[in-house]
């Protein structure tokens, strides 16, 4: 007969199941090249691919970000064990100078993904306060000014006060299921 206890303690421990062993995976083992220079040489021959080079004009065409393309190549080599993810990220402004070079041979408007885009119909809480402080700094006599003439003094109106009388307020009467009876 087989003792229920063993049984337990040989058994699997609970999420055995979602994980590898240690060094499994590509990005766990050391990676094939360890400098940016190294990586480099990796990435440039990439991009004399005509397949490559058609598929990154669309993608550049349809307005997605350089830097967002550059980290989503890193970020893949990455996974693939074939850097570090350092080294990835210096590599990114050469990969993204390189797609700019690109995208300028080929004649296509693209977007560098280094600015923030501003919307110029909305202005900002921090702006405002910040205009607002310096014209008090600026011109404080002439926001005073400002504030006089925009508002007219008016002669104080005297209140008249009457008495009243003081109403009662009426019980209603209790009328529930559970009400007691007087």
């Amino acid at each position: 007969m087989v003792n229920p206890r063993k049984q337990l303690i040989d058994g699997p421990i609970p999420g055995m199941g979602l994980t590898h062993e240690v060094g499994g995976r590509p990005w766990q083992k050391p990676p094939q090249y360890n400098t940016v220079e190294e990586a480099l040489e990796y990435y440039i021959p990439r991009f004399s691919d005509p397949k490559v080079v058609d598929q990154l004009l669309d993608v550049m065409e349809l307005g997605i970000p350089l830097t967002t393309i550059a980290d989503a190549m890193q970020s893949s080599a990455v996974m693939e064990g074939m850097h570090t993810v350092d080294v990835g990220i210096l590599a990114m402004p050469v990969l993204i100078e390189m797609m700019a070079y690109i995208g300028d041979e080929s004649g296509i408007e693209y977007d560098l993904g280094l600015k923030e885009r501003i919307n110029d119909d909305e202005i900002s809480d921090t702006k405002i306060a910040l205009a607002m402080k310096r014209i008090r700094e600026d011109m404080p006599e002439k926001l005073e000014e400002a504030r006089l003439n925009a508002v007219p003094e008016e002669e104080p109106v005297e209140e008249v006060v009457t008495e009243e009388e003081p109403v009662q307020e009426e019980t209603p009467e209790l009328g529930g299921l559970m009400a007691r009876r007087a």
